[in-house]
């Protein structure tokens, strides 16, 4: 069976992982640059050189059985390991988040730089409409992107499922990158629920990462959803003073700064794990099918390529697994 997958990320990728062991082929196609979905990383040049920084996901956690051999292998590869300053279960990419997502890309079919804006179907086949022309024809489509964005390609198909992507709005996160020229005062590498800010680290201490210091700061959602439209430069200046207040610090100029805001940074879960209508071949998966973490997005992936091959998850094993993920995890 040809295969188009609609977005490269971890969900997209832990779908096209299993169905291509099964023998099919698997195309995907990202609007992205590059590998990394919510789990990017941003180079930022500077008067002391590139520097890479975490702006998306920060960490991730291995609970369930596959995904923890999963994240032994990434270690073995040298491409993750843990971060014990946010936790004693918790992960990250080395030397960026986005370097777990690259592995997994590597092997499969992935067309970057790709916006999808439509799905058609043509005498019981899928073509992918995209700026500049068409792509396909395949006998399967599965979405892997944000709910709002796959509700505009569902609701001409699947209503069902367009409704319950409708439903599970996501929640804006806006983030600062700062680096410095000098280290701050500070003993906390980490620092949770201060104020405006639900997240700030300072990204060179993280395990494979370079000097010189640098810092990531995230909003509330809350603040971010008042804050949506404001310019980058003034959420900037507020996330910087923000984070001098949660380290108590006397925080120097940066010599570099930027922020960025996530349209679509969390879901709270609908509980499905993963759409899937077998009459026309279409299917839905990604992290708010199940809950906001990273470890969610692999856990609807495996979900709806397994169910489109005719396996099953029960839904009593998913259950079990959100409610061993806490709250903390990303």
């Amino acid at each position: 069976m040809k295969i188009a997958i609609i977005g490269a990320g971890m969900a997209g990728l832990a779908c096209a992982d299993l169905l291509s062991q099964a023998g099919h082929h698997v195309a995907l196609y990202d609007k992205g640059r590059g590998a990394g979905g919510r789990m990017s990383s941003r180079r930022m040049v500077t008067p002391l050189g590139e520097v890479t920084i975490d702006h998306g996901a920060q960490y991730f956690t291995a609970r369930d059985p596959e995904f923890s051999e999963l994240v032994a292998g990434w270690r073995d590869q040298g491409v993750a390991a843990p971060w014990p300053d946010a936790g004693s279960d918790t992960w990250i990419g080395v030397p960026a988040m986005n370097a777990v997502v690259k592995a997994m890309a590597a092997p499969h079919d992935v067309t970057w730089g790709c916006q999808v804006t439509g799905i058609a179907r043509n005498e019981g086949q899928w073509i992918l409409l995209k700026a500049g022309g068409e792509v396909g024809p395949f006998d399967a489509v599965i979405m892997a992107i944000p709910a709002e964005q796959s509700a505009a390609l569902l609701s001409l198909h699947d209503f069902a499922m367009a409704r319950i992507a409708l439903t599970a709005r996501s929640q804006p996160c806006w983030t600062g990158m700062y680096v410095f020229g000098e280290a701050l005062h500070s003993e906390k590498p980490v620092v949770r629920n201060a104020g405006l800010i639900a997240w700030a680290a300072r990204n060179s201490a993280k395990p494979g990462r370079a000097k010189p210091e640098a810092w990531v700061v995230q909003a509330s959602a809350d603040w971010s959803q008042a804050h949506y439209d404001a310019d980058p430069g003034e959420i900037s200046d507020l996330l910087l003073a923000a984070l001098a207040d949660a380290t108590g610090t006397a925080v120097p100029l940066p010599i570099a700064a930027t922020a960025h805001r996530w349209a679509y940074a969390l879901s709270a879960g609908t509980g499905d794990g993963a759409l899937w209508n077998p009459d026309i071949r279409l299917g839905v998966c990604g992290d708010w099918l199940l809950g906001p973490r990273v470890e969610c997005a692999w856990l609807s992936g495996r979900t709806m390529a397994a169910t489109l091959l005719g396996l099953s998850r029960r839904d009593e094993q998913l259950q079990r697994v959100g409610q061993r993920l806490s709250p903390s995890a990303a």
